[in-house]
Parts: C-alpha cells; structure tokens; sequence
C-alpha cells in the first residue's frame, strides 16, 4: 500500500521559503556525522560501543539485505525492537531504502499486531525473537495467512523456522552495494499510531521536511551539540523516544542506549553512563523517587533533565533539579501528529521551567480556543490547538479523522486543555474528554489530582468521570498507596477540605489499586479505569 503525504502549495512554498522545510533526509545526516566524526561513538549500549563509521556500514549492509528481500522506496516496514543499537540500523536502513518505518510497541501482542499490520500493509516485520516470555517472531509468522501483504519476518537473536535472522542478513550482506533510490524532503519516512488497542487506528504518516526540520531546529534551541551524551527512557517506537533517538543523527551526539525501563536501571545508567542530558516521562522519574534510587547517586553530568509524555507536577521537577548540581529541569510538549510542539529552554526562570511546557518550538504556533471558537486572553483555559511547519498532513486512509482533526483554518485540534499566559508559556490542564460534567457543571480534576499527590499515604491518584443516574457523572478517585499506608474516602475529602478545594471537586468514590493501567510510555490509561467503575458505586 503506497502511502502519500500532500500538503497544499502555498504551505509547502512558505515553509521553505522559512528554511523549516528541506531535502536532507536521514541518509545525508548519517553519512555526514561517519565524514565528521568517524571513530566517535554513535552509540552505547552496556559495553557494547559502535562508532559512527561502523553505524554507516551497519546500515548500508541492511539496506543492501532489505534490497535483495524486494524491499524498496514506499514499502513498510514495522518494527517492534527495544532501544537496542538493532533499532537504530533498522530505523536508519528502512529510511535509506526509501521505505517507511511503522514503529510496534513493545507490551502489544498478537490482537493489537494484526489490526496495525493489517492496516498500514507492511511488507515486513523487524521483531524480537524472544522478549522475556513474549516470542515476538514466532506470534508475527502466526498472523501471516491473516496478512497478505507481509513477505517477510526478521528476528533480533535465534530465528524459529520460517524468520530470517537480522544478524544473518547483516553478515551475508557482503560489499554489495544497495541499488541506489532518490529520495526528496517531501517523501514519507515514519507511520506512527495514535492507538493500537482498537479496532479503528488511526496512521500519522510523516515526511521527511516535517519531523527533520524540527529536530534540526530543536536540537539548536535545546542546546544538544555533538559531545553531548543522550539518554532516552521513553521507548524509539514513541514518538518522544525516537525523537531522542533522531536528534544525535543530526548533532553527531552519543546515544547512551537504556534497553528497557526500570527504576533501578535507569538511576544506574545516569549514575554510571555519564549522559549530559536525559528525557523521560513524569512516571519514570516518580518511580524512582519512589524506591529511593537517586540516593547516592552522582547525577552531576547533567546538564537536564527533560519530561514529557504527561504533565510533570511541578513538585517533582523541584525535587529533582537539585540532584544535577546544576543542571536544569525541563519540560517538552508533544503529539504522534507534530512531534516536538512546545518547550522549557535552559534560559527560562525556574518558574518557566517547573510549571510550564514553554514557548512553542521554532515554526510552530499554538492558540488556545474557548468552547464557541473564539480564542482565549492570556491565562484562559481552553483547548489547544497547533498549526505549524512539523504538523502531519492527515491520518492515513481515514479522511474523516481528518477533517474532525483540523477547523476550517487549518488549526489542529490537540484535544488538551491548557492555558498560554502572555509571555506565550503554555500550561497543560488535561484532556478535554477528561473534564466531569456533575449536573451541567465542568470541572477539570487535574489540579485536584496534582494536590493529592502531596497527601503523605499516595503515590498517584487520577480521577475519573463514573456515570450516575442522577447528576449524569461524578468523579472517581483511583489511588496507588505507598509501602504500608490506607487511605478512606474521608480522608482523602478532608484533606481536600483543609486546602479549601471546591466541595464540587470531591471525588465520591474510592478505589485504591495496587498498580495503575499504563501505556508503553507509562501514562495511565483512564478509559481502563473507567471500565472498572461496572461495580456497586458506593465510596470506600
């Protein structure tokens, strides 16, 4: 299935005409960084190191295997790897052959692969053999008489029978040359979705000129040079993680690899590996304040840190930015359709930096809208919406989608809530489809869920819509506890009532869970929360 991105003339003329737009794709900057610094390390992984020289001929040697497999310019490739250094010459390979990359979660199985494969047509799947208990290539080879269009099975590690070994194809590439295939700014490189648990999902297909252009400018506005060492605790098959992941392609920076996330793994690897800058989400960075692992933990070869994924509670930024001995706290916004939309610079005050996703990147424009459509004065809350030379063009093979995405300007719809005071720094106030209707009055639980997190018994609290026959909706309060503390209902009001919370606000229910439902970039996944709410609705 060929995929085509079009954007209209006049959009196209003036991002260029910026310089936001161009042609160089992931083949030119790879090839420029092995010129420039070839025996610097393009990647660490453990002891493993691969220079940026080797990474170019790793790559040119898959691309010369994906070549003699028929793979070539508009075919795609899936790929459900780890932030392993077989990612990053998968990532780079697919994109030198002209085809198009469709990232995997790691945590999807069987139900969600066949409804992506299935949509998006790959041609090919580039998986794990084996992934703890999870044998990755042989679910795949199992869906293949449900998917016709894909040829092919490659596996990281030992192939089953039927999968053809990413190792082999490298060691039997020899020095043969990749037939060459001309490639331009405009070409699609990457299919992310923006959900793989349903029935309908929906395809951001990207082109080069989008999401290169705003790595370029964001790396200079980010301050990321080429001795910057980079550590990513968000998965590449996100779109923040391979963002992570692109940005030293363009720099010549060091990827300091982290396979999986854990919270020991990921305060030994800051403290070990030495990175200058890492990016993370507001769970992974919780998690480890949680167990205590930055304790003792020499985190001073930060120069930030960078959250994303979720909003970071302001108290969780103060906490950790002491920890770097004076690196900085920063905070970045973004989506599977634009990327990189708005963020914290090293500049900004610690105010900025802590309550704030900052300013937007360089070639975006955010506004935020009330209900009729009117724009809102600084410090209003409303919906979000982003215009801007990183934006997709539309959801792939799904017009519908995208007319409901964009107004009649060509404004996209976030669907977040957020205010934008009159320096232009935007605060995230939640999801629209997150706000509770009690009885024809809205509310956002988000500042209620960020006070609770002070209470000394919890370790997350969400809050949730639950129907009720008489009001429509009321909030639901569901909490994660720490070691050996209980929490009542009437606890949790009257800690609400003593910080003089709108009795509107309360939650009237409580559910406490031993772990919270989350996606693969650790946000909680409300709608999961929302399915447990069948039971007796009395609080607790």
């Amino acid at each position: 299935m060929a995929i085509e991105i079009r954007f209209d003339a006049e959009r196209t003329a003036y991002y260029r005409a910026a310089g936001y737009w161009r042609d160089d794709t992931l083949r030119d900057w790879l090839d420029a960084r092995a010129r420039e610094r070839p025996d610097r390390d393009a990647l660490r992984q453990g002891e493993r190191r691969v220079t940026w020289s080797e990474l170019a001929r790793l790559v040119r040697a898959f691309e010369y295997a994906l070549d003699g497999l028929g793979i070539g310019k508009g075919d795609v490739v899936a790929v459900q790897l780890p932030n392993v250094v077989e990612f990053v010459v998968a990532y780079l390979a697919i994109a030198g052959r002209g085809a198009v990359m469709q990232t995997l979660h790691m945590p999807y199985r069987a139900a969600e692969l066949e409804t992506l494969l299935g949509h998006s047509g790959a041609a090919a799947a580039v998986v794990m053999a084996q992934a703890k208990e999870y044998a990755a290539a042989e679910t795949v080879l199992g869906l293949r008489p449900k998917l016709p269009a894909l040829r092919h099975v490659i596996a990281v590690g030992v192939p089953p029978a039927g999968a053809l070994g990413f190792a082999d194809l490298l060691s039997g590439a020899g020095a043969g040359e990749p037939a060459p295939v001309v490639l331009s700014g405009a070409d699609p490189f990457l299919l992310l979705y923006t959900s793989g648990t349903t029935s309908a999902p929906k395809g951001a297909p990207h082109a080069y000129q989008t999401l290169l252009g705003n790595v370029r400018v964001s790396a200079e506005a980010l301050g990321i040079g080429p001795d910057d060492v980079l550590l990513s605790a968000a998965p590449y098959t996100h779109l923040y993680g391979l963002f992570t992941c692109t940005l030293p392609i363009a720099t010549g920076a060091t990827s300091l690899l982290l396979p999986a996330f854990s919270p020991p793994d990921l305060a030994a690897l800051i403290h070990a590996g030495r990175p200058t800058a890492a990016f993370a989400a507001p769970a992974h960075i919780a998690a480890c304040f949680a167990l205590k692992l930055f304790d003792g933990k020499d985190l001073s070869s930060l120069r930030y840190l960078q959250m994303s994924g979720s909003a970071v509670p302001p108290a969780l930024a103060r906490a950790f930015e002491p920890l770097m001995r004076g690196g900085k706290v920063m905070q970045l916004w973004g989506m599977t359709e634009l990327q990189a939309g708005a963020y914290t610079r090293l500049a900004d005050d610690e105010p900025v930096r802590a309550e704030t996703t900052g300013r937007p990147s360089p070639g975006t424009e955010l506004r935020v809208v009330r209900d009729d459509g009117s724009s809102a004065p600084p410090g209003e809350e409303g919906e979000l919406q982003v215009r801007g030379a990183s934006v997709f063009a539309g959801y792939l093979n799904d017009p519908d989608a995208t007319r409901a995405a964009f107004t009649a300007d060509g404004w996209f719809r976030t669907g977040d809530l957020a205010t934008i005071d009159a320096q232009g720094n935007t605060r995230l106030a939640g999801r629209t489809k997150d706000i509770i209707n009690r009885g024809g009055v809205k509310f956002n639980p988000l500042d209620v869920e960020t006070l609770l997190l002070k209470h000394p018994a919890i370790e997350q609290a969400v809050i949730v819509p639950m129907p009720d026959p008489v009001l429509g909706e009321k909030a639901c309060l569901f909490v994660t506890l720490k070691s050996a503390a209980t929490l009542t209902l009437a606890e949790v009001t009257g800690w609400l009532d003593a910080a003089q919370v709108s009795k509107l606000k309360w939650p009237e229910r409580l559910e406490v869970v031993d772990a919270m439902p989350l996606t693969p970039t650790r946000k909680v996944i409300k709608g999961q929360l929302v399915k447990r709410l069948a039971g007796p609705q009395a609080g607790r």
